[in-house]
């Protein structure tokens, strides 16, 4: 009896081994995949392609997002758009764009603005030449819809700004409207508001001189993240990973309050989207804080500050991380490497592997 016993506990200690020896594969490849992903990540080379031409790509520093995907192309006979891309397409400017840029001028109730402005936005995107032959005054005009009482004018200015945003010169002239549209955000509860004013923001490179308006909006910022409308909250997060590379505003995002349980939006059930944005904002935070010249200041944090959620002693990152491994999603597995790695080796030593002791690590050590 007792020999059965003694092989029982063999055939457990051999099935334990085997399962560890899986474990460690499997990370070994999933951080082979993180790596490799990271080495191939190229920045897409424009094309020579009309709309590429039209709006340019971005310059140094500045932030490549994905245009608004084209509408359909309408046929000759589809009405008004249809003809008027059909003359572009002839090399013959429509005027569409301009007469509802006029049209805009004159005195009009709350709906006929939202709607002039929806069709000003679908012509930007179709008619580039009458687009890219626009003026800064046009931008000036657009703008001054921000000032509307009307919420629903307000998202749809904001969603003309942005078509606009994709023609290079007229992106300085954007900018002068960050500081209203960073105060719409902030002061107004409305989804599709943050969605239409965050995309704006994401879209372009965000100059110095917002930066003082960006630390008192930070809160709110942070709260739409931690509501459950997922476009907003993958906007706001995109936002934010922009910031957190920011030297002078990685503090205050560190800082910012946050609710308790805001480690749910690492939780498994959360879209793959939101799971991925989020990843990824943890990543920066994780390699700003670690950087030597961040780290040559003692900094403090209030207990409900984003620090504490994710880098505290109490924190429970590491459990969600660790079951985010195993995500079905391969992009989510990866990105949860990456941050698994960047909280174990400091950004100074990952060079050094050998520096990384386990130790020191993130994780227990039963982990």
């Amino acid at each position: 009896m007792g020999k059965s016993v003694q092989q029982c506990l063999g055939q457990l200690d051999i099935r334990k081994s085997v399962v560890g020896l899986a474990t460690g594969a499997g990370a070994i490849y999933l951080l082979y995949k993180a790596i490799r992903a990271g080495i191939k990540c190229q920045p897409p080379l424009c094309t020579t392609s009309p709309i590429c031409i039209a709006r340019e790509c971005p310059g140094p520093g500045e932030r490549a997002q994905p245009q608004e995907p084209p509408a359909p192309e309408a046929s000759s006979m589809g009405g008004p758009k249809g003809l008027a891309i059909e003359r572009e397409r002839h090399g013959r400017d429509s005027g569409e764009l301009r007469r509802l840029l006029n049209s805009l001028e004159s005195k009009q109730d709350e709906y006929a603005k939202s709607m002039i402005l929806h069709s000003i936005t679908r012509c930007v995107y179709l008619l580039e030449a009458e687009a890219s032959a626009c003026t800064t005054d046009d931008i000036v005009l657009v703008g001054t819809m921000l000032d509307d009482k009307d919420n629903s004018v307000k998202i749809q200015a904001l969603n003309t700004l942005k078509a606009f945003s994709g023609i290079r010169k007229f992106r300085l002239k954007i900018q002068e409207h960050f500081i209203k549209v960073l105060e719409l955000i902030s002061t107004i509860w409305d989804s599709d508001l943050h969605v239409a004013g965050l995309r704006l923001l994401n879209n372009l490179p965000l100059p110095d001189f917002v930066h003082p308006q960006l630390r008192r909006v930070m809160p709110a910022l942070m709260e739409i993240l931690q509501s459950d409308y997922i476009l907003a909250q993958v906007q706001a997060i995109r936002l934010l990973s922009y910031l957190a590379q920011k030297n002078d505003l990685l503090y205050d995002i560190l800082n910012c309050q946050v609710h308790s349980n805001f480690l749910n939006l690492f939780q498994a059930t959360q879209p793959g989207s939101l799971l991925f944005e989020v990843l990824v904002f943890a990543e920066r935070l994780s390699e700003g804080r670690n950087t030597p010249h961040y780290r040559a200041v003692k900094w403090h944090y209030n207990e409900q500050s984003l620090h504490e959620a994710l880098f505290g002693d109490e924190s429970r990152l590491a459990d969600r991380l660790l079951a985010l491994v195993i995500h079905p999603e391969e992009e989510v597995q990866i990105q949860a490497c990456k941050v698994i790695v960047s909280l174990q080796c400091p950004q100074d030593v990952r060079v050094r592997p050998s520096s990384c002791r386990t130790s020191h690590s993130y994780f227990n050590n039963g982990e």
